[in-house]
């Protein structure tokens, strides 16, 4: 196969990492080939190691697209004159951005293909995602909606709180929608509430 058209090129890399994670979620790591990847996409697996280099470069793209639409939904939140009501919309977002895409949240994550271990260059790319939360917790701090603290450890256990309920929530552990969206409710609440100045 010829490398793509540039017009076709992000469409086919989208639908190769989709179909990749597909297989990972739901047939296991031992089923992720690049054979199976590309017959699920409808091409051959030149394609496949044409855009990715390998299965190991297709993995750490899996990983870092988890990471990038993460960031295009943070992106997508209007800023408000109120630092909660904001900081609240980066945990919705977070739960939408994981049920948008369950089949990479797990690779965001977790170890499901054990042999795959982000580089320093895909750790530094993913940061961000993680910088916006505590640059928002900071905001709340700084405008006096939260108790002082360090914002880096508020960060850390809102994310906490926020993955425990996705994990959950993926898991079919928190009802359907509704008694989800009222579970996820709560515990947003009840951690913000804790946090109040």
């Amino acid at each position: 196969m010829a490398r793509p058209r540039n017009r076709d090129y992000d469409e086919l890399r989208r639908a190769l990492i989709d179909a990749a994670g597909r297989v990972l979620s739901t047939e296991g790591p031992a089923a992720l080939s690049t054979r199976r990847v590309a017959q699920l996409a409808g091409v051959s697996t030149t394609a496949v190691y044409s855009l990715f280099g390998d299965k190991g470069g297709l993995v750490r793209e899996m990983f870092l697209a988890g990471f990038a639409r993460l960031a295009d939904a943070f992106a997508k939140i209007p800023a408000t004159e109120d630092p909660v009501v904001d900081l609240r919309a980066l945990g919705r977002a977070y739960r939408e951005n994981a049920l948008t895409n369950p089949h990479l949240y797990e690779l965001m994550f977790g170890r499901p293909v054990p042999e795959f271990r982000p580089d320093e260059a895909a750790s530094a790319e993913i940061r961000p995602t993680f910088d916006a939360l505590v640059a928002a917790v900071d905001r709340c701090i700084d405008e006096g909606a939260f108790a002082p603290a360090d914002p880096y450890e508020v960060a850390v256990g809102l994310n906490g709180l926020v993955h425990g309920m996705c994990s959950l929530e993926l898991r079919g552990a928190l009802g359907d929608r509704t008694e989800a969206d009222r579970l996820w409710d709560r515990a947003l609440e009840t951690m913000l509430k804790g946090l109040s100045a």
